[in-house]
């Protein structure tokens, strides 16, 4: 994508009523619309949505594909993608729009800062969708399920909340199952190293991102785990 269609896309989204930004890691401060100040730490349902129903996030969003989708199916919960990529937000956030899906949103920041931004309890599930699995060892501490992020899920999450991971990574899958038997506070529900194999467990999991048909069509088995933390 060139320099000029980012920019262009970085300026219609402070136009977007469904998107809020972070443009600094040193300072904890939303904007919204036209670029003015909001406070939305625990007051997401009440302040965007306007109503009082479940929040889930999905993390690493890309495109939003996956927010858009549980959007559409289950209209009587709140659903917020969450990635540092402003021109991949711009696509969900544009068709969430097009489409009228209000109860659609996005948050630009990085996901290590998660907990600045929303309240204690105030999150209900999160679906970690095809992140890069950070192969590399060294790298270990990078990966959206490791110890580091999963104490910053606890900040947030309520305590019967869930965390969902669908990848396509065999590292990944087993490091996430490493991390849940080593952590007395995390609970495994289910998983699964080939979900296509099989009738899908839940309506959630049949949602495809643009990776995911990649995945698909290389030949890659996409793989679940859902878990308590």
């Amino acid at each position: 994508m060139s320099r000029r269609n980012k920019l262009q896309k970085f300026a219609e989204i402070l136009s977007f009523p469904n998107v809020y930004e972070n443009y600094d890691p040193k300072d904890p401060g939303l904007v919204g619309r036209d670029g003015e100040p909001v406070e939305m730490k625990g007051l997401w349902a009440k302040n965007h949505f306007k109503n009082d129903n479940p929040i889930t996030l999905e993390l690493a969003c890309g495109r939003g594909e996956y927010t858009l989708g549980l959007a559409k199916r289950f209209p009587n919960r709140n659903f917020i993608g969450v990635d540092v990529k402003g021109a991949r937000i711009w696509k969900g956030a544009s068709i969430a729009l097009e489409s009228k899906l209000e109860n659609a949103a996005f948050l630009r920041t990085r996901i290590e800062q998660i907990a600045l931004f929303f309240g204690e309890n105030e999150v209900s599930e999160i679906w970690i969708t095809f992140p890069d699995p950070f192969v590399r060892k060294g790298k270990a501490n990078r990966r959206l399920t490791s110890a580091f992020f999963i104490n910053q899920y606890r900040k947030i999450l309520a305590p019967t909340g869930t965390v969902n991971l669908k990848t396509d990574a065999d590292s990944l899958y087993k490091f996430t199952l490493e991390t849940i038997h080593e952590d007395n506070q995390c609970k495994l529900i289910y998983h699964d190293d080939d979900i296509y194999s099989k009738d899908l467990k839940t309506e959630e999991l049949s949602i495809k991102t643009y990776y995911e048909k990649m995945h698909l069509e290389a030949k890659k088995t996409i793989k679940y785990v859902k878990f308590t933390i």
